[in-house]
């Protein structure tokens, strides 16, 4: 019964107005992911493709097991909580992400797709707000948003998240749940008493590819380089910082419809240039933002190719052939694994970046770089870049790093000078994403959710790791 008693379906609960197109029995435990679909979107078995729960029961769920939480916050916060029966709203956090290679090792299940795609979510704060008060007061926040213990997984899907077509007849019903849950209340026993909550979802938990993929526009490697701005490539590489948020899931839909219909008759290129790559039809409502561990990720790379390109002092000549690349690469590797005992990895992963991103391994790389100047230029870059990372990692930076928030958008500026005159050879014309938005968006994101690396995908990320663990497959990991 404890265990029934944690998992989604056991707790009694109503919404007001009924939900549109969900049926109204509460009782509902695991269910498959394609129910409702008569026709089966690919030749797998459709009985193995997917499993999910229902939203509301899933969050449900997710409020009575946080009950005691919400009690002790209405206890510290001197309200009486036989009156506070209404008004609260619940924040949630969104994220999905695809997983590669997630066959079997040596099981004997049905033949599925190699790929997973885990859709989750994560409360991330209760707030209450009194008859006739305009401020809401917080009652719960939580504390650990990336960990893997506050991420309940909604939905399991044998499909590879670049396989658009089935990943939205999936998620499709999920979408069509959050939205009716929008526009109604749920009445739920919390401490005794029936209390009415409001729902606000923000799907922050997405990395780059799977936020494009949701909102219809180009893949990465487009010339509009950013999820956040219209600036093209090109742009963003001359004018690296001022840039401002415009882009919105409203706005994507508008240009999509503009994109369908060309109501100007307009050559392609004309048109693409006006819907700024807007190009699929918008999914899924996403938050505009950064996804603090990818980010980490993607500037790593591009630190570790800078680190290639100084150690082969590309500054002084062009074009260098790619045995010459492939040799500084290694030098860079043998380096990096002597002094900072790090293993070369196929792909960066986040610890492999969070380890070259440090004074260190900036020391170790100085060595290998034969002139003085840019031994300089290398570690004013670096010094830059580890006060600006705090910002953009930390659970709430006005209360962990309050200085160099105040200083960020200066050394953005600082270094994006850097970037443009020491290391101009990489940065003409072009420059990665994640880099973009590293430099031009951190502050106006912050100014308006207090945090970015609150809202990230690592709670998700770290759920994939005991998603495998429960398979009894440990991929990546030696053949041997």
């Amino acid at each position: 019964n404890a265990e029934k008693e944690l998992l989604p379906g056991f707790h009694q609960f109503e919404w007001q107005p009924a939900l549109k197109n969900v049926s109204s029995s509460w009782d509902v435990g695991i269910i498959d992911g394609l129910s409702g679909w008569t026709t089966f979107v690919d030749d797998v078995p459709a009985d193995t493709i997917s499993r999910r729960f229902r939203y509301d029961v899933a969050l449900v769920s997710a409020l009575k097991d946080l009950e005691e939480d919400i009690m002790e916050g209405l206890r510290e916060r001197g309200l009486d909580d036989s009156i506070c029966t209404s008004g609260f709203t619940v924040v949630v956090k969104e994220s999905c992400d695809g997983m590669g290679d997630v066959s079997e090792k040596h099981g004997t299940g049905p033949a599925v797709p190699e790929k997973a795609v885990r859709f989750s979510f994560t409360i991330m704060s209760i707030s209450i707000r009194a008859e006739g008060e305009d401020d809401g007061i917080t009652i719960f926040q939580e504390q650990k948003p990336n960990s893997e213990l506050s991420c309940r997984p909604l939905c399991l899907m044998f499909v590879d998240e670049s396989d658009h077509e089935t990943l939205t007849a999936i998620l499709g019903p999920v979408v069509a749940e959050r939205k009716a849950m929008m526009e109604s209340r749920l009445i739920v026993s919390v401490g005794g008493l029936l209390r009415s909550f409001r729902f606000f979802f923000r799907g922050t938990g997405y990395d780059e590819k799977m936020v494009r993929e949701m909102e219809g526009l180009e893949a990465s490697g487009s010339t509009y380089v950013c999820t956040l701005c219209d600036s093209t490539r090109a742009e963003a590489s001359q004018n690296m910082v001022l840039h401002s948020i415009t882009r919105s899931h409203d706005e994507n839909l508008e240009r999509y419809e503009i994109w369908r219909t060309n109501p100007f008759s307009e050559s392609a290129d004309e048109l693409r240039d006006r819907v700024k790559g807007v190009s699929a039809k918008p999914f899924m409502e996403t938050q505009p933002t950064l996804d603090a561990l990818h980010c980490d990720i993607g500037n790593a790379t591009e630190f570790y190719k800078i680190f290639q390109d100084e150690i082969g002092e590309v500054y002084q000549r062009s074009n260098p052939s790619r045995e010459e690349r492939r040799r500084w690469r290694s030098t860079l590797g043998k380096q990096l694994r002597k002094k900072m005992k790090l293993k070369p990895v196929m792909r960066m992963n986040g610890n492999y970046a969070r380890r070259v991103m440090t004074r260190e391994a900036v020391e170790a790389v100085c060595e290998l770089v034969p002139s003085e100047e840019r031994r300089v230029a290398l570690r004013r870059l670096m010094e830059l870049y580890l006060q600006m990372k705090p910002v953009w990692r930390s659970t709430c930076p006005s209360r962990d790093c309050p200085d160099q928030l105040c200083q960020y958008s200066y050394n953005s500026q600082q270094f994006a000078d850097l970037l443009s005159t020491t290391f101009k050879y990489r940065y003409d014309g072009k420059i990665t994403n994640y880099l973009h938005k590293t430099l031009a968006h951190v502050p106006e994101i912050i100014e308006r959710d207090g945090s970015i690396g609150a809202w990230a995908s690592e709670g998700n990320e770290s759920g994939n790791k005991l998603f495998r663990r429960f398979r009894k497959m440990n991929a990546r990991q030696s053949k041997t």
